[in-house]
């Protein structure tokens, strides 16, 4: 009986594995994303609530108009360069995990530089974004831009501005630390010994769930 029960836990619990055939790590990985869309979810939904819930907001195509050397008047186009490079960062994290199956670590070490420039660049765009809006007046408790009507607006477009875009940049720079901590890794064979790339992998969840929750952020602020 001991033997069976040994046995039964080895299949279970042996190597890593969960009960429902998942590596243990990645399903814990899973259950983190989980909590964390719970929290981006319920900050979203405060900040949809509130929007529509007030008769004057601030037109997007008036608040993020300026790009870099060029000046403004050009409506979400710094916004949608932003948006390019952390599509494009997705896509390499995709070739480092595809890279680690393959076991290549030249292509596993590549994808990973490409991912972590992507990433570091998105905060760079987005810490610009902030220094631009913080020189025209805007920060928590103060708004200076008017609604679509031209009346004064509330500063609660400012306060969840950049209470969700600073809540997401942390996760991107969370991201980008993870994906530094696999480059050295990597470049340490350490992987190669384990026999598997599993660690990026799972590096890759949190990246692209990082990219997904900007699509929601992008859309609620920046279209909306």
């Amino acid at each position: 009986m001991a033997t069976t029960t040994a046995t039964t836990a080895t299949k279970w619990w042996g190597g890593g594995k969960s009960p429902f055939n998942v590596e243990y790590g990645k399903l814990m990985m899973w259950y983190f994303l989980m909590s964390d869309a719970f929290t981006f979810g319920a900050f979203l939904i405060a900040y949809g609530t509130t929007r529509f819930a007030t008769n004057g907001w601030p037109d997007p195509n008036h608040v993020f108009n300026s790009f870099p050397g060029l000046g403004g008047g050009l409506p979400l186009l710094f916004v949608s360069l932003m948006t390019f490079i952390l599509i494009i960062s997705s896509v390499t994290m995709v070739l480092a995990v595809h890279a680690g199956h393959q076991m290549n670590k030249r292509g596993v070490v590549i994808n990973l530089v490409l991912t972590i420039i992507g990433g570091l660049a998105f905060l760079s765009c987005q810490a610009w974004e902030w220094t631009h809006l913080f020189h025209e007046g805007a920060w928590w408790g103060r708004n200076p831009f008017p609604n679509h009507d031209g009346t004064v607006s509330t500063s609660n477009f400012t306060n969840f501005f950049f209470t969700i875009t600073g809540f997401h940049g942390f996760h991107v720079f969370s991201g980008v630390v993870i994906n530094i901590i696999m480059l050295i890794m990597t470049l340490q064979d350490k992987f190669e010994k384990r026999g598997h790339y599993l660690m990026i992998e799972k590096a890759g969840l949190y990246w692209h769930f990082v990219d997904l929750v900007w699509v929601f952020v992008f859309t609620c602020f920046y279209l909306i």
